[in-house]
């Protein structure tokens, strides 16, 4: 279990950062590329729970948010980042944040799990402003939560 499932501050803190930065879709939406699976529904969940006309409340988002990032990414950073077990509340987001958008295992075999495995706090943080681009191309609204994400990072450094 996760810091998100341990901690009411992790988890307040990761449902307002990462579903604001994800955004809320209540009605399940299909695939953009594909114009159908994988169906996607509240801020960025898939699964098969999820397919065309699927509603979910607000509140079930929320817990949905939770569960994703305990048992998606997590575990799974807190594993390659000992550190992330006791760093401030902030930096565990942010990395958390991180580790939603691009995947547990995009983090952890990134510059970011890299530089604060070896101590290198600030330069980590720095790293997550490269993590700016999809299909190659720079994205503001990536620029702006990685941004974001940096300055949560900071926190208590």
């Amino acid at each position: 279990m996760s810091r998100v499932r341990k901690s009411a501050a992790v988890a307040a803190l990761a449902v307002s950062f990462i579903g604001g930065a994800e955004g809320l879709r209540q009605n399940a939406y299909p695939d953009p590329a594909t114009r159908g699976h994988p169906w996607t529904v509240c801020y960025g969940h898939t699964g098969q729970d999820v397919a065309a006309g699927v509603h979910k409340s607000l509140e079930e988002c929320k817990a949905l948010l939770i569960a994703d990032l305990d048992a998606r990414a997590g575990d799974k950073i807190e594993a390659c980042i000992p550190s992330l077990a006791t760093a401030p509340v902030g930096r565990y987001v942010a990395v958390l944040s991180l580790a939603h958008n691009i995947g547990a295992g995009g983090v952890c075999r990134s510059s970011v799990a890299r530089d604060l495995n070896a101590g290198r706090i600030r330069q980590a943080c720095d790293d997550l402003l490269k993590f700016n681009r999809a299909a190659g191309f720079v994205m503001p609204g990536l620029t702006r939560r990685r941004e974001k994400e940096r300055e949560l990072c900071l926190q208590g450094t």
